[in-house]
């Protein structure tokens, strides 16, 4: 528990047994009345009774009436503080004009306020924990060797190529790639997922991790600005100024509901006892009409709206973090429940995006001479494709032997190697080159090679869906989304198989990055407005796809900094089930806002009217606002248990 929290806790503690201790010495040593209606005199005065009973009241309310005050001064009136130091005020006036020494409803008022305050904090405090553990992935230091000796310095002063070493217990401070020694490590702040992954020698690794058991030196990829690490932190940290609909709604609705119940309450306290002293020409009963004036202004504050609504979202963002997805706002966190069209890239989001070699036909050189070609064509190439050619190749790449090179979008490559023009691409490079090529009927990504304009074969390459794309697919459709589509620009049949084999029915194949763009934006068209359409991707070419949908999700283990940066939710550990528990935890999300809006509207109103007509006292008006605050900020925190979805 925070000071600040134990603070308010031992304010509440000292007032409410002070309270209560005067209670009890009121009972016993105060005024009694007889039979007959006299009013025997205690032993305090009242004027000593006043300032007992004002002691437990400043105790607790001293911060209140301080916001208050200086609300006024800056233009800020009709907020909670202004509300509270009213009614309170109000109460203990009435005590005093009535003569009675009783100054408890006023007090307790306050006390049970700042009770529905205390609890507040408290769960956003249990929402920002979960926020904060994301916080300390943050490496204090990276570990460079020099001279024999391990040197720390600054994260921010490690060079891309860099080589660093990390020990067991220590946190991954850059993204990189293991270039000796083998290690468990701990992703669970990053991913939610609680078992080690194992790495060892070539195996790429994300800042953020903590090193677990052996010793591995670290090639890094990319500068501490731009690794994972700090991008999560950039997230995480700006997720809050998204406000959702709902959000901007409570905040509209706020500031049109605080003037119109306290002018409401100024009429109830006027307007009666001036019709009844003008018009009836009886009692004005000034006393009756101010106090349901203050039991109205009690009950009225919106403080389980204003409190509540935030609360659920901010802990929706937590409890998503937590189970490693990073959504970028609570607007975003809204769509998701609307969510009814998913739309997939293939390669990397529901494939591995790790492909080998499998097989080369029709090759007029031999199969070594074609593989090397290839690889030599696609050196500058960080696509799988390219990437899975120069695995196969196996050898260092001599780039002094590529001149030329050029990148065709959507068709593939075209260089010069040992001084022949080599083309290394699909059949759409082929025909728009003029190549006579052969075919290929297997299924997988094919590579057809050409030199000096003379086809000279094609590689097979293949990949691998993801373990739990097939579950991920189907889970989807139990979950009631109705509209699964999957967009790649591999072939017609590599296509044809991996949607049948997900049980996706709607699929396009052979697109460009912009071909994409355009069946998103043709679906958005065609779908229901209140419908919400994500597009899952992870490759540099998914960018603008993702940043054109209504939600885009990232890969962002896998994923290119450009889809992550393009995407409004990232997807920690690339798992595709990870989609499905982001739409949960949004429903949820949102259903827990709804109920309480529902909650809190519902017995205002109810009690606004019965306190209007005089049928409630100040205690059901302290219920009406702190009891319905604590019951919302309590279900709000509901949002952070995921662990069922």
């Amino acid at each position: 528990m925070k000071k600040k929290q134990k603070k308010a806790l031992i304010r509440i503690i000292i007032s409410a047994l002070l309270l209560v201790l005067l209670i009890i010495l009121y009972k016993i040593i105060g005024p009694k009345e007889t039979d007959a209606g006299d009013i025997i005199p205690g032993l305090i005065n009242e004027p000593v009774w006043f300032i007992l009973y004002m002691i437990p009241y400043f105790i607790i309310g001293y911060d209140i009436l301080l916001k208050a005050v200086k609300g006024i001064f800056r233009g800020r009136v009709f907020d909670e503080n202004f509300l509270m130091a009213v009614a309170t005020v109000g109460a203990i006036i009435l005590a005093l004009i009535k003569k009675n020494g009783d100054y408890t409803e006023g007090i307790a008022v306050m006390l049970f306020y700042q009770i529905g305050e205390f609890f507040q904090s408290y769960a956003v405090g249990k929402s920002r924990k979960n926020i904060s553990a994301l916080m300390d992935i943050r490496p204090d230091y990276a570990n460079i060797e020099k001279d024999g000796q391990l040197v720390r310095v600054s994260p921010d002063e490690v060079e891309i190529g860099s080589i660093i070493v990390v020990q067991p217990g220590e946190k991954v401070p850059i993204d990189g790639t293991v270039i000796e020694g083998t290690s468990s490590l701990n992703t669970s702040a990053l991913t939610g997922e609680s078992l080690p992954r194992d790495v060892s020698e070539g195996d790429a690794i994300i800042s953020g991790c903590i090193n677990l058991t052996g010793v591995i030196k670290v090639k890094t990829d990319k500068e501490f600005g731009e690794s994972t690490v700090s991008k999560i932190l950039e997230l995480v940290e700006n997720s809050s100024s998204n406000k959702s609909r709902s959000e901007a709604f409570i905040s509209k609705f706020a500031k049109i509901y605080t003037p119109a119940v306290c002018i409401s309450a100024l009429l109830l306290a006027l307007l009666p006892p001036l019709v009844n002293m003008l018009i009836l020409k009886s009692n004005a009963q000034w006393g009756v009409w101010i106090y349901r004036a203050l039991t109205f202004l009690v009950i009225s504050c919106p403080c389980a709206l204003v409190i509540s609504i935030p609360l659920s979202f901010f802990a929706g963002l937590g409890g998503a973090s937590k189970a490693g997805v990073l959504i970028k706002g609570s607007n975003y966190l809204e769509n998701l429940s609307y969510t009814n069209y998913v739309v997939f890239d293939k390669t990397g989001t529901l494939t591995k995006g790790v492909f080998n070699v499998n097989d080369i036909h029709h090759n007029t050189i031999p199969e070594e001479s074609l593989i090397e070609l290839a690889a030599l064509a696609e050196c500058a190439s960080s696509h799988p494709i390219s990437v899975s050619l120069k695995t196969a190749y196996g050898k260092d790449i001599d780039r002094a032997r590529v001149t030329d090179l050029t990148e065709i979008s959507g068709h593939g490559i075209k260089a010069v190697v040992d001084g022949k023009e080599i083309l290394a691409g699909n059949d759409k490079l082929m025909k728009k080159e003029g190549i006579d090529y052969k075919p290929c009927h297997m299924s997988g990504t094919i590579v057809h090679i050409a030199i000096n304009g003379e086809y000279a074969g094609h590689i097979v390459i293949s990949d691998e869906l993801k373990d739990d794309s097939v579950e991920a697919i189907k889970k989807l459709k139990n979950s009631g989304i109705g509209n699964l589509i999957m967009l790649t620009g591999d072939s017609d049949l590599v296509a044809k198989e991996v949607a049948t084999t997900l049980g996706i029915t709607e699929y396009h194949s052979s697109l460009l990055p912009a071909d994409k763009v355009e069946k998103v934006e043709n679906l958005i068209k065609n779908k229901n407005a209140k419908q919400t359409l994500a597009f899952v991707g992870d490759g540099i070419n998914d960018a603008p796809v993702l940043a054109r949908a209504d939600i885009g999700i990232a890969m962002g283990s896998m994923g290119s900094d450009a889809a992550i940066e393009a995407a409004d939710v990232v997807i920690m550990d690339d798992n595709p089930l990870r989609i499905v528990n982001a739409i949960k935890i949004s429903k949820k999300c949102l259903r827990i806002v709804y109920e309480n809006i529902v909650f809190a509207l519902g017995i205002k109103f109810a009690c606004l009217i019965l306190g209007a007509l005089g049928i409630t006292n100040m205690w059901i008006a302290i219920f009406a606002d702190v009891g319905v605050m604590i019951i919302a900020v309590l279900n709000a925190i509901r949002a952070l248990n995921t662990k069922n979805i």
